[in-house]
């Protein structure tokens, strides 16, 4: 069996090494025409990291990423409404990492390449067209040069939010949707708070921020740190920014005032805003769940097929489990057949992820205290039962799967 993969990103990658751990031949079709560190931070949960240390990428992944050891939700006042333990602090066999994504996606293109033969990992292949008949798959891609046309039993798109492939097969999807939310990111080498490891969500019903280290800083008390501030400025009913709007710089003016509302003891956060050599501002978007993911001889992975809302740490994380489930079963049954169990597996389980995360996923524990305490409160028990706050908290972790077992 040979496999195209119409995208690099780090689902195509994972599936790229687990196909090749599997003995199944594949091509790593990137539309960039090359590959750069790119982007901010990224959360990956353990159920995740044990599909990597099965690649044998611990090591690396220590090199490149922080051990988180904590989670606190906050209100805008920085009083804690959850903490909880992460990764092996919190029982489970392996660590939850935070990393810049740009690192992540390095490794594991240069474990792709190490790993991978002469040539199965190109770049400038834009996917312009794609027949399938009884015994494979016919895909033609736009290069830099002019085009090339590419058989295979089978062609996976892990081409992102924006899938060609995606396209392909669902040409009247409702395209991307738009909650009216904007977020801002940056990354800068920051003061450890803490102990270096804790990340924390905190704010109220119209701003957050998310902050949490994810590498090494230039001293042994400095992180290179992540931060999000996010806020619906919009109802939703407008189409989203364009294309071409998203990941651009954003501007300070426009961040500052809500930054400014989040009044942490703790940490300055329009310091923090102001101190980051770059703001990047984009749209918070996803896709509804398509009716059906497989083809005959065709499929979709990662974002291609369930892009979802940037909450509960949990994008790149489904990504992954879709790569293992598509390699499991394509090492064990023909092709078509393979690409239907994949489906039947991970199509219903991510769909239920897409869902919880426009409502918030386990963040929205700080829009029910937006709701209830606006101004802070004395004792948490006074505002709502901390059973209530672990139900909506665990009950996520039990959706996404890295629930602990009791």
């Amino acid at each position: 069996m040979h496999v195209l993969i119409v995208g690099g990103g780090i689902g195509g990658l994972t599936l790229a090494l687990m196909l090749q751990q599997r003995g199944i031949a594949c091509t790593v079709l990137e539309a960039a025409p090359e590959v750069r560190e790119l982007g901010v931070g990224i959360n990956t949960l353990p159920h995740c990291v044990a599909e990597w240390e099965a690649l044998g990428l611990l090591p690396e992944l220590d090199r490149i990423a922080i051990r988180t050891r904590e989670l606190r939700y906050l209100n805008h006042l920085g009083q804690i409404l959850w903490q909880e333990p992460r990764g092996l602090h919190a029982g489970h066999a392996l660590p939850q990492f935070s990393t810049h994504r740009g690192r992540l996606h390095g490794m594991l293109w240069r474990a792709a390449e190490a790993r991978l033969p002469a040539g199965a990992l190109r770049t400038g292949h834009r996917l312009a067209a794609v027949e399938q008949d009884a015994t494979g798959v016919t895909a033609r891609f736009a290069t830099g040069t002019g085009h090339e046309v590419l058989r295979g039993e089978v062609l996976v798109g892990a081409d992102g939010i924006h899938s060609a492939l995606r396209a392909m097969l669902h040409p009247a999807d409702a395209g991307i949707r738009w909650q009216g939310v904007m977020m801002w990111r940056g990354a800068l080498d920051w003061p450890a708070y803490e102990t270096g490891d804790v990340m924390f969500i905190a704010g109220d019903l119209k701003t957050k921020l998310v902050f949490y280290p994810v590498g090494p800083g230039s001293t042994p008390e400095r992180r290179l740190t992540n931060w999000v501030v996010y806020s619906r400025l919009a109802t939703g009913e407008r189409p989203p920014p364009q294309r071409e709007d998203w990941s651009r710089p954003g501007r300070l003016e426009d961040v500052l005032p809500l930054a400014q509302r989040l009044k942490l003891p703790f940490l300055d956060v329009e310091a923090l805003v102001r101190a980051s050599p770059q703001r990047l501002e984009y749209p918070m978007c996803d896709r509804d769940p398509l009716p059906w993911w497989s083809e005959g001889r065709v499929t979709l992975l990662g974002d291609a097929a369930h892009a979802m809302y940037p909450v509960g740490s949990n994008g790149a994380s489904q990504a992954v489990l879709d790569a293992r489930a598509l390699a499991d079963a394509l090492a064990a049954q023909p092709a078509a057949q393979a690409l239907k169990a994949y489906e039947a597996e991970r199509l219903p389980k991510t769909a239920a992820i897409c869902a919880s995360n426009r409502q918030g996923g386990p963040e929205r524990v700080i829009d029910v205290f937006g709701e209830l305490a606006p101004e802070g409160f004395g004792r948490i028990e006074e505002v709502i039962p901390p059973e209530d706050v672990a139900a909506i908290v665990r009950g996520y972790a039990q959706l996404a799967g890295f629930a602990l077992s009791r």
